[in-house]
């Protein structure tokens, strides 16, 4: 079978496909050419692409496998209707969620201690000063409860902070290992952005979720919170944000993703107290152990017939190119 991975910056991912799936081709491709590589592929990992309803029927694939969780590239709905398996790899006990949780603390600890002023100090000779802001008794909003924003809210507990939380379905609770103080609806931003020092977005993009931070709720916010996201690029107005940094209502970002991506390096965003990284949330030895792991045992599956793990769709007559496929093995 061939496997396509819609993402040429990660060589060494298809090498290890390929040396875990002995008897099957995986390949690389830039993110804008899939339609011209998609031919006789079986298997598309979209990475940052878009799997569009023109891609899927251009195509013979039978199974979209995604990198991790996010799936705002992939027309489901197209894919469900020409039989196409969608799956992602779960962020928790993957390494991925883990590790997209340690950036975001990473983020709030450079944002708090005011690390790219310290380290300008330390070039001009200029010592014991910034003063930065201790997490202890800081209150910290999560928006977002998936895998992600859980640990995230784990590895938060040591430094002494006040946790609350944002998610879709308020009544859910939160995991009860996790002391989170208060969970707020996604129509409670007021309340919860008021009370917060540093928000982290760790949901997904989607019609309820695009341009989540804009004006309106950039005003919600205490003034001179710190804002990170870890979740998507198109959570966040730019141009909002940019009058919220400059006129200090937003004391500073850190952004790990971007509505276009690669950024333009002279955005006129990193004029200000911004902490950039280039969409390595994810990108860790462990995570990326764990991925190939859990996409090597879906592409063995459906090479085999079988129902693949982690599906988000159920198309009634399953589009496949292996002779195995009549098998079609329900888990």
């Amino acid at each position: 079978m061939k496997i396509l991975l819609c993402n040429d910056s990660y060589p060494r991912a298809v090498d290890k496909l390929n040396s875990m799936l002995p008897g099957h081709q995986a390949f690389s491709c830039p993110t804008d050419e899939v339609a011209q590589n998609i031919e006789g592929v079986d298997v598309v990992i979209p990475s940052v692409a878009q799997i569009t309803a023109e891609i899927i029927q251009l195509g013979s694939f039978g199974l979209v496998q995604q990198l991790g969780i996010g799936l705002d590239t992939v027309d489901i709905d197209a894919a469900t209707a020409s039989g196409v398996w969608v799956a992602r790899v779960p962020g928790a006990g993957s390494g991925n969620a883990e590790s997209v949780a340690e950036l975001a603390v990473l983020f709030i600890l450079a944002l708090a201690r005011r690390l790219d002023e310290a380290r300008k100090n330390v070039a001009a000779g200029v010592f014991f000063k910034p003063t930065g802001r201790s997490l202890l008794d800081k209150t910290v909003c999560i928006v977002g409860l998936g895998d992600i924003g859980t640990a995230l809210a784990e590895r938060l507990i040591p430094f002494g902070v006040k946790l609350i939380a944002v998610r879709k379905r308020p009544e859910a609770g939160a995991p009860q290992h996790v002391p989170i103080d208060f969970i707020y609806g996604m129509d409670q931003l007021s309340d919860a952005f008021s009370k917060s020092d540093f928000i982290v977005l760790a949901v997904p993009e989607n019609q309820e979720t695009r341009d989540l931070i804009n004006d309106k709720t950039i005003s919600m916010m205490k003034p001179g919170a710190c804002l990170v996201n870890v979740g998507r690029g198109g959570l966040i107005d730019c141009d909002a944000l940019l009058s919220g940094l400059r006129s200090g209502q937003i004391a500073g970002a850190g952004l790990d993703v971007f509505r276009e991506e690669p950024v333009d390096p002279n955005h006129p965003l990193f004029k200000e107290n911004v902490i950039a990284t280039p969409h390595i949330g994810g990108n860790t030895d462990a995570s990326v152990a764990g991925i190939l792991n859990s996409i090597a045992e879906n592409v063995k599956r459906y090479a085999s017939g079988a129902q693949p793990f982690n599906i988000v769709n159920a198309p009634d007559q399953p589009r496949c190119r292996s002779v195995f496929c009549g098998a079609k093995e329900k888990v």
